[in-house]
């Protein structure tokens, strides 16, 4: 997999760390919708430690003797981190909840609902990140980058999570795709599937973004043909640069996660777009966001422990990573983040 490559990064070599533990990464997740107070729905805001969002369900799944599949969630969260969520059952559980208890998972609070929470009923996620070894001069470098690429824009990669500890379920995922591997578990192909889909996309990101550096540009460059997705979803490709909708963050630009039935770049974006397309991939296709744009950056700086936390906000389906990827000039691995250093 080719190197993740950014527009803006603080010069220099930084070298702060970050943690993906519970005390050094939180997450919560920001909900999409108001929830009405009345129905046949319990909706919990659930805090959970160190735990998948998998194993938080099968928690309760197990107490409540149900299915999995009754629980609804909109989201899947880092297992190393502390991370609140929403998830829903039925109403009729709600006695019942009242007396759970895990050490790993509290109950933060409940509240009736009309319909169930589904994939992808979220609006985003709100990051707390404490980056180490950062002294007051690299923390204000730090914050002023921060802030730049939340108007100018982050290129939106998958990050390394999406592609598990190594190379070898991409590797895997080629060799299905090719007919030279066969799966028999639909879970496991969807997940091979996108993880294709996925490396198709960063590879044609990564060269959009070097496109713009080659014309000294620190705002991701538009191509005659680009298709454009607006706030309320729809993807169109105007026949004239939409550049003052893209200053205005009304029209963002869309990368290609290759498939059937999707809407393909056209002109100039197209010929660049083609070499990461798999036009016979029977497997559904979408668009991605090229760009994404944090939100409410906070920065704290203890200057005791030389640790910075920034806290700032992201869309659905994006990466904390790849921002903190972006701040540092440098690619993360799962291995980076796994454990603090004693030293």
């Amino acid at each position: 997999m080719r190197k993740r490559e950014y527009l803006q990064s603080v010069s220099g070599d930084l070298g702060f760390k970050f943690y993906q533990t519970p005390t050094d990464f939180v997450v919560d997740e920001i909900a999409s919708t108001e929830f009405k107070g009345k129905g046949n729905y319990l909706i919990l805001h659930i805090k959970k430690i160190e735990l998948t969002t998998w194993d938080m369900i099968a928690i309760f799944a197990e107490y409540m003797a149900v299915p999995a599949q009754k629980i609804g969630y909109a989201g899947l969260k880092d297992k190393h981190a502390t991370t609140t969520q929403y998830i829903s059952v039925d109403a009729s559980y709600e006695k019942l909840l009242k007396k759970f208890y895990h050490k790993q998972i509290k109950i933060l609070s409940t509240i009736r609902h009309s319909h169930s929470i589904r994939m992808g009923d979220l609006a985003g996620n709100r990051f707390s990140i404490n980056l180490h070894f950062v002294d007051n001069i690299d923390a204000g470098k730090i914050e002023k980058v921060a802030r730049k690429i939340a108007k100018d824009g982050l290129p939106n990669y998958f990050g390394y999570q999406r592609f598990g500890r190594d190379s070898e379920s991409i590797k895997q995922a080629k060799e299905m795709i090719q007919g030279e591997l066969f799966i028999e578990d639909n879970k496991i192909k969807k997940f091979l599937v996108s993880i294709y889909q996925s490396t198709f996309f960063n590879d044609w990101l990564r060269e959009r973004v070097m496109l713009t550096l080659d014309n000294d540009e620190t705002k991701f460059k538009l191509l005659e043909g680009d298709v454009y997705q607006s706030a309320d979803g729809k993807l169109s490709t105007p026949k004239i640069m939409p550049k003052n909708e893209y200053e205005s963050k009304k029209l963002v630009p869309t990368g290609l996660l290759c498939g059937r039935d999707v809407f393909r770049a056209r002109l100039d974006a197209r010929e660049v777009e083609k070499e990461y397309d798999d036009e016979f991939l029977q497997d559904k296709g979408y668009r991605r966001d090229a760009v994404i744009y944090p939100k409410d950056i906070e920065c704290n700086y203890v200057k005791k422990q030389t640790f910075l936390n920034i806290s700032f906000s992201l869309p659905k389906g994006s990466y904390a990573t790849v921002f903190l990827e972006s701040l540092a000039g440098k690619n993360y691995s799962a291995k980076d983040v796994k454990a603090k250093s004693k030293k």
